[in-house]
Formats: structure tokens, C-alpha cells, sequence
């Protein structure tokens, strides 16, 4: 008797019912503004952190670092888990936990047990693709979608920038806790509103979690990802350590393939595994993110900073010429990027956001020659227009829309992985490259280094795009287009 039991799909209501959409959009954003608040308000906490805890910088970013790991691994099968045991059911869990997680980390007393609240907070990791899944599965026209699906993700990027001012707000006036209760409330919040205005969904076929290829996936992931953790210390890297990391992570993903090859139901099918939708978008993905995170995340900070070759800015107003900006931009265009996505393609729009984030980064070398604040702000627009507005969104996009019927959540769920060590690879290689070239030309030839190392990393990234293939529905757009184009009229009589 096969495992596969067949539970058929929620279905989609199709139509009009505009106040129905509204409202299970406001409870997916909801959703999502728990994560992103997880995410980047604590940055400019850290400091008050480390002073309350009585402990020092580097313990502190170890705790943002086990949590974006957390999210990294996380990313990889619960969205598929949301498949098999109902989207609903496994996001209001992920935001209870989530919950759960900021309590702790709001008590803890000393480093290791907010470790243990950030680990935790961690499971909100795949909280964006699992809820673009779930507008999938209630949005039916797939013009619409692109458009709704576009502000989803905008607003994920949109309040970075913004939560970290209300974080350093809160950190000055009530402590480092009082920020972890906020997300906390605001994650209670969004249970409220998935429980009452979201729909629950399945795929089409729901056979049991393949948790052994789970655990092999996560664990190969996982020492990949500690191998480029311990990358980015450069010289006091343990490079036996990294020789080891990298190793065991390459023979737990040769023991998850072949694992998946003889599983009757696998986690992920090795036939998906080798099509182009699945690694043309995953590599599209992860140099995307390699190229860009660690500019606006990083580097373009610290050159506003700069009191010497910079612009000098204080660190209590740096977000203000920088993330703010990029940020909001990218949330305003987020829409604009929606419709452009249903009248062009996915892939069109994705490569018009790296084509301009390049020529962004190569004005970037001009403006570390000359760092005022009015060229950082105008670099900041230009990358949120054409990253964080356009690029970060129809990369999302196509995780969700290039997904098999049979198993709708894998790829947005690798897709999340990419994305998450996209990051950490980029911290690695861009400021790898400014210590480099800055130990041998100055400060300023290092910052021009790293945004060279951008464009080029965005480039390699343009070229594989075009290895993503068409999404069904972007045919079906332009089927119609071309009907209504040729149509052949009648002649009135």
C-alpha cells in the first residue's frame, strides 16, 4: 500500500472578492514584518546589548550569527513541511515559536540563553516564501499575483532600514529587551490575523516528510555555512577547520542525493534537482546576493562612516543616508517592479534590476573617490530601485512560480537557502577583497575593490539568468497578449 495519502487542495476562490484578498494580505504582511523585525532591528542594539550583558562585541554578533544560520537551514524544508501538513497550520506554528523565541531571548540573563531565544527565532527563516505559497494558492490570475506577490516582498526589504531607527529608539530609552518584546507583539499579532483571514492549503499530494533526506540536506547546508563563517576571519581563520567543514558538507549532500534517488517519496526529486529551474535560479540567486548584500549591508556604511576616506558620518545617523533610503525606495518601486513583472516577465524585470545594480556599483567606484553624503544617498537609491525593489523581488518570484505541482515548497525553500548563504558568501568575498587591496593600495583603493568585486559577481549573475527558463504562466500572459493582438474582427454588418 503506497505512504501517499491524497488530501485534495483548499481551492482558490476565484473572482472578486477584493476585501477577502485585502484581508489575507494584511495578515501575510503581518507575517513577514515578524521576520524582517527579527531580522534587522536589533542592529544598532548590539553595543547596549553587549553592555547589559556584560560581554563584548564579538559574543554579540555570534548571536545574530547562529540566528541567520537558524533561518538558513530552516529555510529548507518547512516550507516543503507547509505542503504536506498545511501552510496555515505550519506558519501560525513557525510565528508561535517565533514568539516563544523573543520571550526568551527578552529574559535571558546571559549570552548563552539569548543564544538559545535567537536559535529559536530562527524558524521565521522561510517565513517570505511561505507566504507568497500561500497567496499562490489563493490568488488564481497570475498578472494579479505578480503584482500582490511584489508587495509581499517588498515590504520584507522595505522596513529595513526603518525598524533598525525604532531599534536604536528603543535600545536608548528602555533597553535591548524592550526591543525583543515589540517582535514578540507583533509576532502574537500576526497568529491573530493568519488564524482568522488565512485560508488553509496543501499540495496535491501529500506523502509523509522525508526527514532522513531533511536531516542529511540541513546538515551538508549547515557545514557550508560554518565553513564560510569561519571564511569571512580572513587571517585568523581556522583553515583546517574550513578544510573539514567544507569536506563533510560535500559527502552529506553525495549521502542526501543518493538518499533521495532510492526514497519512493524523497524531499526533493533528483529530477528537479538536475533541471535548469532548479540550479539556474539557485545560482542566479546566490551571486545575486553575493554581490550586493555586503555593499549596502556593509561596506556602503562604512564608508559614510569613514572619518578619514569617507563622508564621516556619526553611527547614530549613518541609517538615515543609507539603509533608510534604500529601503524605503525599494518598497515604494516594489509595486512598479509587480506590473512591469506581468506585462514583461519575471526574467526581464530580474535582469533589468542587475543590469542597473551593476551600473550602480561601477558609480559606487566614483563615490568611494569622492564619499559625500549626496552620492551615498543617490548610490542607495539606485541599488533600492534595482535590488531591493526589483532583483530581491522577481528572485523570490520565480522560486514560487517555477515550483512542480507535485512539490510546490522545495524550491522556494532552496531558493531561501541561497538567499541566506548568498549572504554570508558575500561578507566573505567583498570584504575579503577591501582588506586585501587596502593592505596593498589604502583604504580607498579597498573600497573601490570590493564594488568591482560586485559588479562582477552581478554580471556572472546576469549571465546565468538566462538559464531560468520561462515560467508557465509568463506563456499563458503572452498567449493572451498575442490572441488579443491578431484577433481577427468582423465587419460590422
Amino acid at each position: 500500500m503506497s505512504s501517499t495519502s491524497m488530501k485534495p487542495a483548499v481551492p482558490a476562490k476565484r473572482g472578486g472578492d477584493g476585501t477577502s484578498i485585502v484581508a489575507l494580505m494584511v495578515a501575510l504582511m503581518a507575517a513577514i514584518f515578524a521576520f524582517q523585525l527579527n531580522a534587522s532591528m536589533l542592529s544598532p542594539a548590539l553595543t547596549t546589548m553587549a553592555n547589559q550583558l556584560r560581554s563584548d562585541d564579538a559574543q554579540i554578533g555570534l548571536t545574530q550569527t547562529v540566528f541567520f544560520t537558524a533561518c538558513a537551514v530552516f529555510s529548507l524544508f518547512l516550507p516543503r513541511l507547509g505542503d504536506l501538513a498545511g501552510r496555515k497550520k505550519v506558519l501560525i506554528g513557525m510565528l508561535a515559536l517565533t514568539g516563544i523565541g523573543c520571550c526568551i531571548s527578552a529574559l535571558a540573563v546571559n549570552v548563552p540563553m539569548l543564544m538559545v531565544g535567537r536559535v529559536i527565532q530562527g524558524v521565521a527563516g522561510p517565513v517570505v516564501p511561505m507566504t507568497l505559497l500561500m497567496l499562490h494558492e489563493r490568488v488564481t490570475d497570475d498578472a494579479r499575483y505578480a503584482r500582490l506577490m511584489a508587495i509581499l516582498t517588498a515590504v520584507n526589504g522595505g522596513i529595513g532600514g526603518v525598524d533598525a531607527l525604532l531599534g536604536g529608539w528603543l535600545a536608548g530609552h528602555f533597553g535591548f529587551r524592550s526591543i525583543f518584546w515589540v517582535m514578540a507583539g507583533v509576532a502574537l499579532l500576526a497568529i491573530i490575523l493568519v488564524w482568522i483571514f488565512a485560508n488553509e492549503s496543501h499540495a496535491e499530494e501529500t506523502p509523509k516528510m522525508d526527514w532522513l533526506g531533511v536531516m542529511l540536506l540541513s546538515a551538508a547546508f549547515l557545514s557550508i555555512y560554518l565553513a564560510i563563517d569561519q571564511i569571512q576571519k580572513l587571517a585568523g581563520a581556522n583553515w583546517w577547520l574550513v578544510a573539514v567543514e567544507l569536506i563533510a558538507g560535500a559527502a552529506l549532500f553525495i549521502g542526501f542525493w543518493q538518499v533521495e534517488n532510492h526514497k519512493k517519496n524523497p524531499m526533493v526529486a533528483t529530477k528537479y534537482l538536475k533541471q535548469r529551474r532548479t540550479w539556474g535560479l539557485l545560482l542566479t540567486t546566490l551571486l545575486t546576493m553575493t554581490g550586493v548584500f555586503a555593499i549596502m549591508n556593509g561596506i556602503v556604511p562604512a564608508l559614510a562612516q569613514d572619518t578619514q576616506f569617507g563622508a564621516g558620518i556619526s553611527t547614530d545617523t549613518v541609517s538615515l543616508f543609507t539603509l533608510t533610503p534604500y529601503a524605503l525606495v525599494g518598497l515604494a518601486f516594489g509595486p512598479v517592479a509587480g506590473v512591469l513583472a506581468s506585462k514583461r516577465g519575471y526574467r526581464f524585470v530580474l535582469r533589468a534590476g542587475l543590469v542597473v545594480s551593476a551600473i550602480a556599483m561601477v558609480f559606487g567606484i566614483f563615490v568611494c573617490h569622492g564619499p559625500a553624503i549626496w552620492n551615498l544617498i543617490v548610490l542607495s537609491v539606485v541599488l533600492g530601485v534595482s535590488y531591493a525593489g526589483t532583483a530581491n523581488i522577481m528572485l523570490n518570484g520565480l522560486g514560487i512560480v517555477l515550483s512542480p505541482e507535485d512539490n510546490p515548497g522545495y524550491l522556494p525553500g532552496l531558493n531561501a537557502g541561497a538567499f541566506n548563504l548568498g549572504s554570508g558568501l558575500s561578507y566573505a568575498i567583498l570584504y575579503g577583497l577591501q582588506k586585501a587591496f587596502t593592505t596593498s593600495g589604502g583604504a580607498t583603493f579597498g573600497y573601490m575593490a570590493s564594488m568591482v568585486g560586485g559588479i562582477v559577481l552581478l554580471v556572472l549573475a546576469l549571465a546565468c539568468s538566462f538559464l531560468i527558463p520561462k515560467p508557465q504562466q509568463e506563456q499563458r500572459w503572452f498567449d493572451r497578449r498575442d490572441i488579443r493582438r491578431f484577433r481577427v474582427r468582423r465587419p460590422a454588418p
